[in-house]
């Protein structure tokens, strides 16, 4: 008796101290969600991110049979939706399982096909995120809700920074033309207030067609004039057009500023957040007084 009352007080501590025997197994898609998934669960779960190389572009990805026994095992699944991550979608149809719970981002922010893909991006999509993944932990694992609860209120207290810094750029930056070669941070822009040009080349690059030559030739004149203040250049993800954008900018003395569609290494999405914003800022700075 005496040995298991010593085993049970064991294996609490143990469970206290480095999470629970056996975590809940959690597979996303995109490294940036999986990363809030570790915040959100801390030592009581196990999360496999998919994509996570910011030097390799995700349009390309192909499924290997071990994402698929990821997935098969996988307690929580988190993807984004709206045809960015089609093969997250085949994966489950061909591993059905009553147990599992799909986490889609796109649907808890009510984002529909032929929106712009990039809604990580977008301020008021991790809240929702965030708050969905304490729920379905807390739901799938009770014993532990009030570590759950206690993480996700210090994730959104970690995203207010970020917050005050959109703000704090908004001011300076409002109605700034910018213009990119991707729509990658196209919320982000519209979460600052700035203009974005040139829309139809960025959607015809995202989806691997062409753009028009009056969008090209528009694209040019926008960099050669400067009426576009900032180019932003998908860094993961390019073809020769875009490419060419890219040098034309440089030439004209337009800032160029890299944008990853998967989070960095060695940060997390906070990090990441605030990295982009303080590079607009570098490549917009205030203007001198006369």
């Amino acid at each position: 008796m005496r040995q298991l009352i010593l085993g049970v007080l064991f294996g609490t501590l143990a469970t206290m101290s480095g999470g629970q025997a056996n975590p809940i197994k959690i597979v996303a898609a995109e490294n940036f969600y999986g990363d809030i998934a570790k915040q959100i669960g801390g030592p009581d779960v196990a999360v496999t991110s998919i994509l996570n190389n910011p030097d390799q572009d995700p349009h390309l990805f192909e499924v290997s049979p071990s994402v698929g026994r990821d997935v098969s095992a996988a307690r929580i699944v988190i993807y984004n939706g709206i045809d960015y991550d089609p093969w997250m979608e085949k994966l489950l149809r061909a591993a059905r399982s009553l147990n599992r719970k799909t986490i889609v981002v796109a649907d808890l922010v009510k984002k529909k096909a032929g929106d712009n893909l990039h809604i990580w991006y977008d301020p008021a999509t991790i809240s929702p995120l965030a708050k969905a993944l304490c729920d379905t932990l807390s739901i799938e694992d009770p014993a532990h809700m009030a570590g759950y609860e206690q993480r996700l209120a210090q994730f959104e207290g970690s995203l207010m920074p970020i917050r005050g810094k959109i703000g704090e750029l908004r001011k300076r930056l409002a109605g700034t033309e910018v213009t990119a070669t991707e729509p990658v941070l196209g919320y982000l822009f519209g979460a600052l207030g700035m203009q974005v040009r040139n829309q139809a080349f960025q959607l015809a690059v995202m989806n691997n067609t062409d753009p028009g030559a009056s969008d090209v030739a528009a694209f040019e004149n926008d960099l050669k004039t400067h009426q576009a203040k900032l180019l932003i250049y998908n860094s993961q993800a390019t073809n020769a057009i875009a490419a060419r954008m890219r040098k034309i900018a440089e030439a004209s003395g337009v800032p160029v500023v890299g944008a990853s569609e998967t989070q960095p290494a060695e940060t997390n999405y906070q990090g990441w957040m605030t990295s982009v914003l303080d590079a607009i800022d570098r490549a917009l700075p205030r203007q001198q007084p006369p």
